[in-house]
């Protein structure tokens, strides 16, 4: 018994894999192939993205936006759990592992059902604004770039329907939240956003230490 999260050390997080997580053959390929590339550590965690899809199967969202997308694996966990009249926007920039999440989404059959966009992605939160998304959006996973995390969130709250999900990933961020004086503006930004989710009365709000730390919010 305890009254606290517990430290999962190495064979306790195991054992929650083994017990736990129902990885398809794609997704799990898809991670294996992520993890050969340079930037591998911006996959997330496989339990993370399982968790994300059961929110998904709760709430049956028919609008998602996702900021950051890399190679499509929470795409794919959120996508096969959406409503078949569902559509996934994706936010990320021009990369050569765009073509991975591509590939994977058609073979797990989700394609028809992403769109990938690729720019800077607070032009395109801004672009979908002016294309009449505002407060139209049942749920959004930010999951990029932290120095403009404070900015997404904002772009975030005039997208989302009253009551819709708002995702951060990397809140806990290896425990660099804990620094006193951060050199990194990245662990400057995720401190600034998580000191403001704290006391924004525009959201309700939990921080789950499930991956690097990931923050769900729900919009008053």
């Amino acid at each position: 018994m305890t009254n606290r999260t517990l430290n999962l050390d190495e064979p306790l997080y195991h054992y929650l894999l083994d017990v736990s997580l129902r990885e398809s053959s794609t997704l799990k390929r898809l991670r294996e192939e992520t993890a050969m590339l340079a930037n591998a550590r911006w996959q997330i965690a496989p339990e993370q993205g399982q968790f994300m899809a059961m929110l998904v199967q709760l709430l049956a969202p028919k609008r998602i936006i996702e900021v950051g997308t890399f190679t499509g694996y929470s795409a794919i966990c959120m996508a096969q759990a959406m409503p078949a009249d569902g559509k996934l926007i994706c936010c990320d920039l021009v990369a050569d592992y765009n073509a991975i999440a591509e590939r994977y989404w058609q073979e797990a059959g989700v394609s028809d059902r992403i769109e990938q966009r690729l720019a800077p992605a607070l032009d395109t939160l801004a672009q979908l604004e002016r294309e009449g998304f505002a407060e139209t959006v049942d749920m959004m996973f930010i999951d990029a770039d932290k120095a403009n995390y404070p900015d997404y969130f904002e772009q975030a709250l005039r997208l989302l329907k009253p009551g819709a999900l708002l995702l951060f990933d990397n809140t806990l961020w290896s425990g660099r939240v804990l620094e006193a004086e951060p050199e990194s503006e990245d662990t400057r930004a995720i401190q600034a956003l998580n000191a403001q989710l704290k006391d924004d009365a525009r959201i309700d709000l939990t921080l789950l230490p499930l991956g690097d730390g990931l923050t769900l919010c729900r919009k008053r």
